[in-house]
């Protein structure tokens, strides 16, 4: 019964958020680029993504050096 609540609420509240959202008349990309918020979202994608590469470096040459040692 309590599976069937939770359920019942879940469904309720995706209609209700459909419902509202179906409100507004701005598509998410004019959002963006009337508040210029894109470049915000771009500029933390980059950070994300240039954080990303160094660690995976960082970790190669980790592997490397311990592979190095192993074959010693």
């Amino acid at each position: 019964m309590r599976k069937l609540r939770t359920l019942f609420f879940t469904f309720a509240a995706l209609i209700i958020s459909s419902a509202l959202h179906a409100q507004n008349e701005k598509t998410v990309g004019e959002f963006m680029h009337s508040r210029e918020r894109s470049y915000v979202v771009i500029a933390v994608m980059v950070t994300i993504l240039i954080g990303l590469i160094i660690y995976i470096t960082r970790i190669d040459r980790k592997l490397t050096k311990l592979e190095k040692r192993k074959e010693i």
